[in-house]
């Protein structure tokens, strides 16, 4: 397999990632909506109102989360996985002596034909490292050392 696809799977499945995010949050609001439309005004008023502004809570807070899922689709989507470049950056395959990292979203450890990949975010620290770097920049990171091997 080249690297343009397994670039292209591991973007595959960082969207994977964020689409089953945003499925679970927007489940989450269609549940708390309808908490908030079923729940009629009973006899305990002061019950029934702190019910509802702790269903108000919940709510903002799964519309926090909704944005911040749709802020990470918008990363994905200025991806391209056929820009190859001397120097890491969005969209970036790195080989380092520590292994291999995809500079898109974190997600964490992602494994294709048996080889494991981190999809790392550009604001993480170890993605703030990374970026800008060229083959055989070294750098320290949690008291390791990395050397940059290659870059895709």
């Amino acid at each position: 397999m080249n690297t343009q696809d397994i670039k292209q799977k591991l973007l595959d499945k960082c969207k994977q990632y964020t689409d089953q995010r945003l499925q679970r949050i927007q489940a989450i609001i269609t549940d708390i909506q309808e908490s908030l439309t079923s729940e009629t005004k009973s006899t305990a008023g002061d019950k029934h109102e702190t019910g509802r502004a702790m269903l108000q809570l919940e709510r903002e807070k799964a519309g926090a989360q909704l944005a911040e899922v749709q802020k990470l689709q918008e990363i994905l989507h200025k991806i391209d996985v056929s820009l190859l470049s001397d120097r890491v950056h969005l969209g970036s395959l790195v080989e380092t002596s520590n292994g291999y990292y995809f500079i898109s979203i974190s997600v964490g450890k992602i494994t294709i034909d048996n080889q494991s990949y981190f999809a790392i975010a550009v604001n993480s620290p170890l993605g703030r490292l990374l970026l800008g770097k060229t083959v055989g920049d070294h750098f320290n990171f949690n008291g390791e050392k990395f050397t940059i091997i290659k870059t895709f």
